[in-house]
């Protein structure tokens, strides 16, 4: 794909991104649900940081792509590691677990995961966005670009850091308040629920395993961009 063409999409998924992100962040405090949104405020869950870490990476997509334009190489060469690094690491396995993860647990026992009294606050529109349309855009990021992959260690490091401050988040939100994030969670006895987060790494890491096999497949093993 040319450099121009990557660049407006990047800037236009960018702008969508930014766009959900601030629709999902400025609900009317009125409008929300009493036991929905407390302590920690829409930033304890994971689709909303989904949603910001889309809008870095696409920002950060679009800033190497007009660097690349205007032939600042040494620059574009560095936000491009940045890029890569992001879109491996996090923005292709966590668009697609919360992607999977949700619909499947939404189909199960919606209430689970993403109970009705939201249906009156949350435009379906805006569900679809944040918990549908995230995995098609990353798809397609794959399709538009190669990606440079870290090393496996230095990868699942990386990934593995970023899941333990999140579970601690959880925990913490947790022992303030005495409720669980998602009230999923309130159905395991503590050996279950350390045996859940396990098996959400585990699944998680089988997502960044899959981008990186697309990533090899669509592109082998040499072309960089």
């Amino acid at each position: 794909m040319e450099i121009s063409t990557l660049a407006t999409y990047h800037c236009l998924a960018f702008v969508w991104y930014f766009f959900v992100a601030y629709s999902i962040t400025h609900l009317k405090t009125e409008e929300r649900p009493s036991e929905v949104f407390l302590y920690g405020g829409q930033w304890k869950y994971l689709t909303v940081l989904n949603l910001v870490l889309q809008a870095v990476f696409y920002g950060v997509s679009f800033l190497a792509d007009v660097l690349r334009l205007i032939k600042k190489l040494r620059c574009a060469k560095c936000v491009i590691s940045s890029r890569d690094l992001l879109f491996s690491v996090l923005a292709f396995p966590v668009s697609t677990f919360v992607c999977i993860s949700f619909w499947t647990l939404y189909t199960y026992n919606r209430e689970l995961v993403y109970p009705k009294s939201l249906d009156g606050v949350i435009p379906l529109w805006l569900n679809h966005a944040m918990h549908t349309a995230i995995l098609p855009f990353a798809l397609l990021e794959i399709l538009a670009l190669p990606h440079r992959y870290p090393t496996k260690k230095k990868g699942l490091i990386l990934l593995g850091f970023v899941a333990f401050l999140y579970i601690s988040w959880i925990l913490w939100i947790y022992s303030v308040t005495g409720e669980w994030v998602y009230p999923l969670f309130a159905l395991f006895s503590p050996p279950g629920l350390a045996a859940f987060f396990a098996g959400s790494l585990a699944i998680i890491i089988s997502f960044y395993n899959f981008g990186e096999f697309l990533n090899r497949m669509i592109w082998g093993q040499s072309k960089f961009s």
